[in-house]
């Protein structure tokens, strides 16, 4: 429930029951290794990824309000952009969430662009309040390591290399904490949505081989490799604020702006956090109105805004095939990790820290074949980090600097150590060879499933905390 008024006093400190808090939803829990970016996807579909979910009264769809010492009261002097149960959204949290936009775009600050932009960067913050407070509700807690292996991701996707994102950041003006909570916000709420999906998330042997024969059923059907950013429209009020940050984005994407990094810091979907990366995808796997709009898109494009259910689409092509007629590599791998006891600061990494790329060094240097790697991997990977993550389609791996190794390793060497926020890889490549591949992986079947379940829940519940929360909106602050 919305309200908008030019001022008030004082933010309010009473609340009524609300049916729906507690609940939050997908955001891609994003790789926690360059490495692992797609080798572990099967994996981290059935974990919850680091975060820790205490046990929590509350039923699925119920939120429990906040202790008023909890509340939020804002420094004298703030001025207030709007109330979301009680926490406040200052003109600062508005004015870092501007910069952070005009530094993913190349918008300059003084633009007026970005002023038109303003209720929209307020309505997704509001947002982000009310899946942090859906996460704090549930007891979710996102820690230090999650946060900086999803940071290490968005660098590597961008070609950045470890602590850029920061150095960028810095150089723009705009608080580390501003992308900091982005992110929790957003692997908070994906964990609130897997505990209430549940069983769900558990993709069956059956269900996998049903898809596969379904696609088996269409061999030449065309298939799409999609990146998308997703814009939800919370308030039919709202539309055209929401098709204004579209075209905004867009005009940004078709200058050179990044597509992965853009859909990092906008898009509300579960692949957000993987640059929009949706796969390789059939028309029947898409909305009806993307679908329309993709069949005449050349390769490299990125759409107009596209209205579907709950938001605007932006997708950009990134490749078109026919089913069953493209010959790719096919790799198989052995990895093993080696794990970091705390997050790696690569400006002052800790003795243990050191101790351990020095393990992997010697691993780099002394094993020669795959069954000496996949005897050690069984010694260091834990259940979360299969040492063989089975045939790999090499077109198929991310970020591009990942797949480029792979496809230049020479068989039976291992890697260079990979290092990430928490921890090591040495990867190995034991076959490659030129095939002609039928279909997807059935990893990358699990990993579309998942993302599709996730996907709807987290559209129908972050409507249904929009109608229950009390949110009030100061305008220009209060």
């Amino acid at each position: 429930m919305r309200s908008e008024t030019p001022t008030m006093p004082n933010p309010p400190t009473a609340s009524r029951p609300d049916r729906f808090r507690g609940r939050k939803v997908p955001m891609a829990v994003a790789s926690v290794m360059l490495a692992l970016s797609v080798l572990t996807a099967a994996a981290q579909a059935q974990s919850p990824g680091g975060s820790k979910t205490a046990p929590s009264g509350s039923q699925p769809g119920e939120r429990q309000a906040p202790p008023p010492g909890e509340r939020q009261a804002p420094p004298p002097g703030i001025r207030i952009a709007a109330v979301v149960e009680g926490d406040v959204i200052t003109n600062g949290d508005v004015e870092s969430r501007t910069r952070l936009f005009a530094m993913s775009t190349g918008l300059p600050m003084a633009s007026d662009v970005l002023v038109r932009l303003r209720p929209q960067i307020v309505n997704q913050l509001i947002d982000e309040r009310l899946r942090i407070q859906t996460a704090r509700d549930r007891k979710i807690v996102v820690s230090d390591k999650d946060i900086g292996a999803a940071i290490h991701d968005i660098e590597q996707r961008n070609n950045m290399p470890a602590g850029g994102l920061r150095q960028k950041l810095a150089a723009a003006g705009v608080s580390q904490r501003t992308l900091v909570d982005q992110i929790r916000a957003q692997l908070g709420w994906n964990q609130v949505l897997r505990s209430l999906i549940g069983d769900k998330l558990n993709i069956s042997e059956t269900e996998i081989d049903d898809q596969l024969r379904l696609r088996g059923q269409r061999p030449n059907e065309q298939e799409f490799r999609l990146g998308e950013i997703f814009i939800p429209i919370d308030n039919p009020s709202h539309t055209a604020d929401a098709e204004r940050f579209a075209e905004t984005v867009i005009k940004e994407l078709r200058a050179g702006a990044p597509f992965p990094l853009v859909a990092a810091q906008f898009s509300q979907t579960q692949s957000a956090l993987e640059g929009g990366e949706r796969g390789w995808i059939q028309t029947n796997q898409m909305d009806p109105e993307v679908a329309a709009v993709v069949n005449g898109m050349p390769v490299g494009a990125i759409s107009n805004p596209i209205k579907v259910a709950g938001g605007f689409s932006i997708v950009t092509l990134q490749g078109k095939r026919t089913q069953g007629n493209e010959l790719a590599t096919a790799v198989t791998l052995r990895q093993v990790f080696f794990g970091f006891n705390t997050p790696l600061d690569p400006r002052a990494p800790s003795e243990q820290q050191r101790q351990t790329l020095e393990k992997a060094k010697n691993v780099s240097a002394t094993v020669h074949d795959c069954a000496q790697l996949e005897a050690i991997g069984k010694t260091t990977n834990g259940p979360n980090r299969p040492i063989d993550p089975g045939e790999v389609r090499l077109e198929a791996l991310n970020p591009p600097p990942f797949r480029q190794l792979i496809g230049t390793l020479p068989i039976g060497k291992a890697s260079q150590p990979l290092i990430a926020a928490d921890g090591v890889v040495v990867v190995m490549v034991c076959s490659r060879e030129q095939k002609r591949m039928a279909t997807l992986t059935r990893q990358e079947v699990q990993r579309q499933i998942v993302n599709d379940r996730v996907d709807l829940l987290s559209r129908q519940m972050l409507r249904d905390l929009h109608r229950s929360a009390n949110i009030d909106i100061r305008g220009s602050g209060a």
